[in-house]
């Protein structure tokens, strides 16, 4: 496999002990020297916090898989992220994320149609169009940052799509979305969540103030959908269930803010990944020409979990238990970190190459198993293969000029800045 100079297979980084709790963590890349030592010594660690109580790690695919799926054992009720939180924060900052079946499950059934596989393929023609206009943009300038003018616009516009809203607002929308969700970079926020005092925001969504503004925006759109307008799918989270519980009124609040951050950032750094992939192994993008649609899926399932954009999810145990060896106490945390178990070689044959025909592919992007599947998944998957699809057609080369740099996050990992040549065919 040839790579040029910016290509990292593993990491820039070969520390095996990196602090998984620090947000400079993946300022390099993925540390994933840590996690090979981790899953081979200790795939059931318990890691120190320097502004936390601690937490147990899960390393190997074959424990997250396990664990992901028991609700009992590991509630998403407290949190899904690595920091403490009060049971006030907690409960304000609320989404369906943070709840665990049988609410979670009724939830998900108002829209789990909405985003369907059959459903997201009706937007296949706007996603084609949007991609090949970034991409005729993009070859007329011929060099750029891909991130930005490329993986950041696609999913962008979509949202909009998707949730109804003007496409005039979509990037304020994702601007205070990356404050939300990119709230330890001073490149998205001046109220990086580790460096100053974000105590008067806590209670608010990624402990942000742009949380503030979303708020007033989704209010708006309440009213709208109170007069009987359709608004993209979000009508359909406020229907009561079968039980007859509706949606609270900061619930949806909480929903929109979670749906602006994470449905426009994890697809966004997919993109990312794929371009630099596509920029720095030549042959990937020569083996997408002319590639039949079976392949082309494929392609989109490997460079997704080759991006592994969410490194992790975190759960609470609801009582103590034996695992692995170790006594996980009642409260204590557990982190499935699902960027380590997509490089697991017990799981997934060479996890450091890119094959785009591999199959089966049990990569766990999109926290495959568990009752959290990313609702979004169908979507990620269409846009990162038209991406593909594009590129191969449209693109005769594509070379990383500079330096590419990464979003400072423990828990979202991505490239923020992507410098690219590219020539038309």
């Amino acid at each position: 496999m040839t790579t040029s100079e910016w290509a990292y297979p593993f990491s820039s980084s070969t520390d095996p002990n990196v602090d998984l709790s620090s947000q400079d963590a993946f300022n390099e890349g993925a540390p994933y020297a840590t996690f090979e030592r981790m899953r081979r010594e200790d795939p059931v660690a318990w890691c120190k916090e320097e502004h936390g109580r601690g937490f147990w790690s899960i390393t190997r695919h074959e424990d997250i898989m396990r664990l992901n799926k028991d609700a009992k054992t590991l509630s998403s009720a407290k949190g899904i992220r690595m920091e403490d939180q009060s049971e006030d924060e907690y409960e304000a900052r609320k989404t369906f994320q943070e709840t665990d079946p049988p609410d979670h499950t009724y939830f998900r059934m108002l829209v789990n149609e909405a985003f369907s596989r059959r459903s997201m393929a009706q937007y296949e023609e706007r996603i084609r169009d949007i991609t090949g206009e970034l991409l005729d943009k993009a070859l007329a300038q011929r060099e750029l940052d891909a991130t930005r003018e490329i993986a950041r616009e696609l999913p962008m516009r979509m949202l909009g799509q998707i949730l109804g809203v003007p496409e005039e607002d979509t990037r304020w929308l994702v601007d205070k979305g990356d404050a939300l969700i990119s709230n330890a970079d001073p490149d998205y926020t001046d109220f990086v969540v580790d460096k100053v005092d974000t105590e008067e925001y806590r209670l608010l969504p990624f402990r942000s103030p742009a949380a503030i503004e979303l708020f007033d925006y989704a209010n708006g759109l309440l009213e709208r959908i109170r007069r009987g307008e359709q608004v993209g799918v979000l009508n359909l989270i406020l229907q009561p269930t079968r039980q007859g519980k509706v949606m609270s009124d900061d619930e949806f609040r909480n929903f929109f803010c979670l749906a602006v951050a994470a449905g426009n950032d994890t697809t966004r750094f997919s993109i990312a990944a794929s371009l630099h992939a596509l920029a720095n192994q030549p042959e990937l993008l020569e083996a997408l020409r002319g590639a039949d649609h079976s392949f082309l899926h494929s392609a989109a399932d490997e460079l997704i979990r080759w991006a592994s954009p969410t490194t992790h999810f975190r759960r609470t145990a609801t009582h103590e238990f034996e695992y692995g060896g170790k006594t996980i106490k009642e409260g204590d945390k557990v982190v499935l970190w699902f960027i380590s178990g997509n490089r697991d070689s017990e799981v997934i044959d060479d996890p450091y190459e890119i094959r785009l025909d591999r199959k089966p592919n049990r990569f766990m992007s999109f926290g495959q198993g568990g009752p959290h599947v990313c609702l979004g998944m169908f979507l990620a998957k269409l846009e990162v293969r038209v991406v593909l699809e594009e590129m191969a057609a449209r693109v005769a080369r594509i070379e990383q000029t500079e330096q590419h740099s990464y979003l400072r996050s423990n828990f979202i990992l991505g490239i923020k800045r992507l410098p690219v040549r590219m020539t038309a065919r």
